[in-house]
């Protein structure tokens, strides 16, 4: 649920917050004073394009922020982001300045307008009038159809990932004979001289370069191993015989005192460790001197190495790696025939696969479509019309129309007059009747009309921009009623020009320009129970109130509970 909306220096705002309850938030105002920019500022914090003309004249930057109520799959994404979630609020704030740049911050962290994006769909869900008439394609209709019948597409997904991937192989192996033999003469000579190399570790550099170092300093490092042997063992006086001889002392007062018994264990510990240590820097020492040849085999070798780098990768491990695909794709060229044979069976299996699945989400679509056209036509009729509404699902199962969600192309369609064929629904020439279309699918899908629970979360928050437009009277009516009962089960925000519709709020906002110090400005404020009266009097008859209007006023809103 949004909790709250503010805005500083945004358009015509100098500085506006509005605090949203549960139900049916309504904002209504004259036409003008800027309804609508607070949506626009909402859209902007779910991921909209922002632009520098939102700037208010003469201020720096334009703030807009907004607080919801934390939802198991925003928590998600934002640990998927790396952002913490502190409490059961998420913050979102979006500086756009006057240079065009802005700033996107999330719980006071910041983030990216790609991380607003993806958070927009567990948060809010607008619906403007432009979205009625212009983005509600085809592929927006499937995806409500598969919302509506909790269809799911990822084993159709699987499946076409599959097929796609064995059909590129073909294309790759069925390419230019000529180009393929000269690939294979090059990925010969490469394969070969990386097998000829015989790396025998993918570190084998790293451990060539410290045995290098070692014999670079051999005479200083042979040296000081013996000077450390004689400090330890051989000197007349060397920690060995001196650790000795405090031993045997040692042993000969614990026989006496037992308290001696552990300083003695630790010393004879001490003395078999000086031993280890003697021992092991005596075969270093040995062996600095055992091949002298040696420096110079590991420079070759080193050199060696060097240039398979350079050629076929920054490590060993991917020069490895590069000989394995360079020998994984000659093999492929030699054995083509064999092997077109074995993708060509696999792409068949794959289709068939793909075919099936496609099969089983038709048959899914089409018995979730018959249960969506009879709920949406019962709830367009609601709305003060009478239509014929279809959901239409065909198959296009040519193989340029597969895709990762099935081969159907699903559409909407309907007729609003008696006797007219059903058509599109973008070919409806009536705004408002397309405004009560999107309304009634909207709340046959959200709210489930036909009982069933959701397994899917749907957007908490609902917002509609001015979907009113080019209705009243009766139709106006139902359509208030209608999102009356949406709002019950989650919060709906609606800017409307319709007394008709204002009556069912919950909480009224009014939107209203003034002028300050030579400035216009836009401001919002939650209305009380007469001042409502008298905007939704103001909205029948106008500027000028009279005692007709406040009675209708008055009379709307008790109907309305």
């Amino acid at each position: 649920m949004l909790l709250e909306l503010r805005a500083e220096n945004y358009a015509v705002i100098d500085r506006a917050v509005a605090t949203f309850g549960t139900g049916l938030n309504l904002l209504t105002g004259e036409t003008g004073a800027g309804k609508s920019i607070l949506i626009d500022a909402l859209a902007l914090l779910l991921g909209g394009k922002a632009s520098s003309d939102v700037v208010r004249h003469g201020a720096e930057k334009a703030v807009v922020g907004c607080v919801f109520e934390l939802t198991p799959g925003a928590e998600k994404i934002l640990e998927e982001n790396g952002i913490d979630s502190e409490s059961d609020h998420i913050l979102l704030r979006r500086e756009i300045l006057a240079n065009g740049k802005g700033r996107v911050f999330v719980n006071n962290q910041p983030a990216t307008v790609g991380v607003l994006r993806q958070l927009a769909p567990e948060l809010a869900l607008v619906h403007a009038q432009n979205e009625t008439m212009g983005s509600f394609d085809q592929t927006q209709q499937r995806i409500l159809l598969d919302r509506f019948g909790e269809i799911s597409s990822d084993a159709m997904a699987e499946a076409f990932a599959a097929w796609k991937a064995t059909t590129g192989k073909l294309e790759e192996l069925q390419a230019d004979e000529q180009d393929r033999l000269r690939m294979a003469d090059l990925w010969r000579f490469q394969s070969k001289e990386i097998e000829q190399a015989a790396l025998v570790a993918e570190d084998e550099d790293l451990q060539l370069e410290a045995e290098k170092r070692v014999l670079a300093n051999a005479e200083k490092l042979y040296t000081a191993a013996m000077n450390a042997h004689d400090a330890l063992y051989e000197a007349e006086i060397s920690a060995e015989s001196t650790l000795g001889a405090a031993l045997k002392n040692l042993e000969e007062l614990a026989r006496y005192d037992v308290r001696f018994q552990e300083p003695a264990q630790q010393l004879a510990a001490a003395k078999a460790i000086v031993e280890d240590v003697d021992a092991e820097v005596r075969d270093f020492a040995d062996n600095i001197n055992a091949a002298p040849g040696r420096l110079e085999e590991i420079e070759d070798r080193l050199a060696a190495l060097d240039r398979l780098k350079r050629k076929y990768g920054q490590t060993l491990a991917e020069v490895i790696a590069f000989g394995a695909e360079s020998a994984r794709k000659l093999s492929e060229v030699e054995n083509r025939d064999a092997l077109l044979v074995e993708l060509k069976a696999k792409e068949a299996q794959d289709a068939g696969a793909y075919r099936a699945a496609a099969t089983k989400l038709t048959a899914a679509r089409t018995e979730a479509a018959k249960k969506l056209e009879k709920l949406a036509e019962a709830q367009i009729n609601d709305l003060a019309m009478s239509t014929k509404f279809k959901i239409q699902v065909t198959m296009e199962q040519a193989q340029s129309s597969w895709t990762a969600h099935g081969w159907d192309q699903v559409e909407c369609l309907i007729a609003t007059n008696a006797g007219e064929p059903l058509k599109p629904l973008h070919e409806i020439a009536s705004g408002g009747e397309m405004s009560r279309v999107m309304l009634a699918l909207k709340v046959t899908v959200e709210e489930g009309v036909s009982g069933r629970k959701k397994k899917t979360v749907l957007p908490r928050t609902l917002v509609f921009d001015e979907i009113d437009i080019g209705i009243g009277g009766r139709a106006a009516e139902a359509v208030g009623r209608k999102l009356k009962t949406l709002s019950k089960g989650q919060q709906v925000l609606c800017i409307t020009h319709l007394p008709q519709i204002a009556a069912f709020g919950d909480q009224h906002f009014l939107i209203e320009k003034t002028e300050k110090r030579g400035r216009t400005q836009t401001d919002v404020r939650l209305m009380e129970e007469a001042e409502r009266t008298q905007e939704i009097a103001r909205m029948l008859s106008g500027a000028t109130l009279t005692e007709t209007s406040l009675k209708h006023a008055e009379h709307l809103l008790g109907s309305s509970r």
